[in-house]
């Protein structure tokens, strides 16, 4: 039986509508999950609209989240769903909460730095990353090399860093577009699911 979230209109129907009807691996995804009466992520008919600019995305957006590099797959997901809630971006949250705690098997951690870095039992190295995560999401013009530097002081070197940059940056625009898009949540049996999905594939879809 499908969830009423799942099949809630975007704020955009005739993009919707396209999307519905173009060819394409989400084009698939979504009339796989509408065989089976499923809830699916409505963040796919906005990759299934206009499929051969999005494919572009998904591939840019596996290689910032799963290129090898000195920070791991698991804290980019951690800075994902960190960046993703100080937007206030329910959907991204939950996905990218649900993807890194299936990476670290450990979902009260997530939401622990979530909702209280300070307080949570990160390591003080991570606590500083995503302080400054936050920094660069709520506070940009602030962000100094000074900021950096103290990051490197931390254990962090310049590949982590541009990595979790990028990673922030990338949240910024997802939240954007698929809040103001409206791309509703999803159960969080659902969210749990897509993110261990997320954490074992990855995000391109060819």
């Amino acid at each position: 039986m499908s969830n009423v979230r799942s099949s809630a209109p975007l704020h955009l129907p005739a993009v919707e509508a396209e999307a519905n009807q173009e060819p394409g691996p989400y084009q698939q995804l979504i009339a796989d999950a509408k065989r089976r009466g499923a809830e699916y992520s409505k963040i796919w008919e906005l990759f299934a609209f206009r499929n051969e600019v999005t494919v572009h995305l998904a591939r840019f957006s596996h290689g910032v989240m799963r290129q090898p590099a000195s920070i791991t797959p698991a804290m980019r997901e951690l800075i994902a769903a960190y960046t993703s809630y100080q937007n206030e971006c329910g959907f991204c949250t939950k996905s990218h909460a649900a993807t890194a705690a299936a990476l670290l098997e450990d979902e009260a951690l997530v939401w622990q730095a979530l909702r209280d870095v300070d307080r949570s039992p990160l390591s003080e190295k991570d606590k500083r990353l995503l302080r400054f995560v936050g920094k660069v999401t709520k506070d940009l013009p602030s962000v100094q090399a000074g900021d950096v530097a103290q990051l490197r002081e931390a254990g962090w070197d310049d590949e982590a860093i541009y990595f979790a940059i990028t990673t922030c940056a990338l949240f910024n625009f997802y939240n954007r577009w698929i809040t103001a898009t409206g791309v509703p949540e999803m159960s969080d049996e659902a969210h749990r699911l897509q993110g261990t999905s997320i954490a074992s594939r990855g995000y391109a879809r060819e």
